[in-house]
């Protein structure tokens, strides 16, 4: 059926039609009418406004990362979308199913440097750079095929931010749309018998084979499961594969026992993940074949050749795999007592890693199985991702390469949204909390009851311990001076407690998941360890 719609009606209709039903963002003059068509369609797409377009778009990442669903923020053009930028690129980093929906000046005006309102120079140059996929709308009556483009190449192979510019004249004007749904084209590699059949025969070859998983893995965990069952072989998570096969598993392990497993081993198996820190800070033994499944191989081939690549799906090619794994393969030994050894060891050396480990413990102890844990660049969380015990997918959100200080506050916001009925809770100093600190007043007015515990040392406390140890003590431009957070936080109508030691976050906890407010508890520390050496103890590591 064919209705005249403006293209911000037509846009909310085709976001409803596949099944999207949630924006964060802030409308403004080039989006308003996307934002009388939210208002119009009278409750179907929740609305959820930010006081800074940074904070939009980590939330819509959140949103993305915790639940596997598409997040989307709507921001208006030039310095509003140029705010989102940081969130962006670790979306791209995070593989994660983000919709950029960017506002921009009239058509006609265009490149044409009248200094117009949010004017800036090749907008979409920009938002090209940061996605896998971007467009700018030359009318209304285009805009759902426009996102039906979007959101198919946002899944097809590996999953990646996509972005549209709509300006204000498209969202503004009207035309004949036809608001029947619009599939999507989803593309993904065929799984090749061939190269199943030569991957199953290396693994009957193999005596001493370890398995690396990545994000790319995320939700083939019962076949990952299956696979290091079969062969006995141990499997080694990076921080975006954390709870793909769960830490109560004997067979699974953190980087902190990585090297040696890897220096021992004569087949190593890569399953959605670049195989970066082994491939590059740790010696590649000669005698050492790689196999490697991943649905973009050539995005992560080009450190170290593969004996073989499947090219594929992970849960796909891991479902191809399995099936043969008996015309190959002898019934291996049971390397439980190894592995559990390795585990207790692994326990062992972190013991001596302190304060961080207790507070890691504190948390674990209060956080349900299936509560979702947000790190940051902070002390705490550099040791959460070899020491936090993860035990189901999608409950360790960390902005993997990107390394964005600020992120953790904001992104479990939008992780909240997606998991209302979870317990959600972000860790940070007190450097990163006050990057979007303001997006308290978001959580208290939309009822996002989020627990953030902000660890308070006055300072940029990795920078200034870099600049003391590696830098002849030349400590500049480290050092904070804060609010009281208690009273900070209390002044948005949150809940703000202070607690001193890990034992009392732990009592501290339990109340603050029951809260019907957002919670921050803040935590004073003095200067804490570098973890570096402690977590790589067979590295020469440059803290960076």
């Amino acid at each position: 059926m064919n209705t005249i719609r403006t293209g911000g009606e037509a846009l909310v209709q085709a976001l409803l039609s596949h099944g999207i039903d949630t924006i964060f963002g802030l409308p403004g003059v080039q989006n308003d009418h996307f934002y009388n068509a939210v208002y119009d369609a009278g409750g179907p797409i929740r609305s959820i406004h930010t006081r800074h377009e940074q904070g939009a778009a980590y939330m819509a990442l959140g949103y993305a990362l915790a639940s596997g669903k598409t997040g989307v923020y709507a921001v208006v053009p030039g310095p509003g979308f140029l705010n989102t930028t940081a969130a962006l690129a670790t979306a791209y980093a995070t593989n994660a199913p983000v919709l950029c929906l960017a506002g921009q000046i009239h058509t006609d005006q265009i490149g044409r440097d009248y200094g117009l309102l949010h004017e800036i120079p090749d907008q979409l140059v920009v938002m090209r750079s940061l996605t896998k996929w971007a467009r700018r709308a030359e009318s209304p009556a285009e805009l759902p095929r426009l996102l039906a483009m979007a959101l198919s190449e946002m899944r097809s192979n590996r999953p990646r931010p996509v972005g549209l510019e709509i300006p204000l004249n498209v969202y503004a004007g009207h035309a004949e749309v036809d608001d029947a749904p619009l599939p999507l084209t989803v593309r993904r590699p065929a799984v090749n018998a061939d190269t199943i059949e030569e991957a199953a025969r290396l693994f009957g070859e193999a005596r001493n084979p370890v398995i690396f998983v990545g994000g790319g893995a995320m939700d083939a965990g019962e076949e990952v499961r299956a696979l290091s069952e079969a062969l006995q072989a141990p499997v080694i998570a990076s921080g975006r594969g954390r709870g793909i096969l769960s830490s109560r598993h004997p067979f699974s392990h953190t980087y902190a026992a990585g090297e040696p497993l890897w220096e021992q081993a004569d087949l190593a198996i890569a399953i959605g993940t670049r195989l970066t820190k082994p491939l590059i800070q740790w010696k590649n033994p000669d005698h050492l074949s790689l196999i490697r499944i991943d649905i973009a191989p050539q995005e992560s081939g080009f450190l170290a050749p593969a004996a073989v690549t499947i090219a594929a799906d992970s849960k796909d090619a891991l479902r191809a795999l399995l099936p043969s794994l008996p015309r190959y393969n002898r019934q291996p030994p049971s390397r439980n007592a190894e592995m559990l050894a390795l585990h207790k060891e692994t326990e062992e050396l972190f013991d001596s890693f302190q304060p961080q480990i207790d507070y890691i413990r504190a948390i674990r102890d209060a956080l349900p199985d299936d509560g979702i844990f947000v790190d940051e660049l902070t002390q705490v969380g550099y040791a959460s991702n070899m020491a936090m015990p993860v035990y189901q997918p999608r409950t360790f959100l960390t902005p993997n390469y990107q390394g964005t200080l600020g992120w953790g506050f904001p992104t479990a916001l939008g992780a909240k949204v997606a998991a209302p009925n979870r317990s959600v809770l972000s860790i940070a100093g007190d450097g990163g909390f006050l990057y979007c600190a303001t997006e308290l007043a978001t959580a208290v007015q939309h009822g996002i009851n989020t627990v953030s515990v902000v660890f308070n040392d006055g300072a940029y406390g990795n920078v200034r311990r870099m600049q003391k140890e590696l830098y002849d003590g030349r400590v500049i431009s480290s050092d904070l001076v804060n609010p009281d957070f208690v009273a900070f936080v209390e002044s948005f109508g949150a809940i703000s407690v202070r607690v001193h030691t890990a034992n009392s976050l732990r009592d501290a906890l339990p109340d603050a998941f029951a809260a019907d407010l957002p919670v921050v508890i803040e935590v004073p520390v003095e200067e804490m360890p570098g973890p570096w050496r402690m977590m790589y103890p067979n590295e020469l590591l440059v803290e960076s």
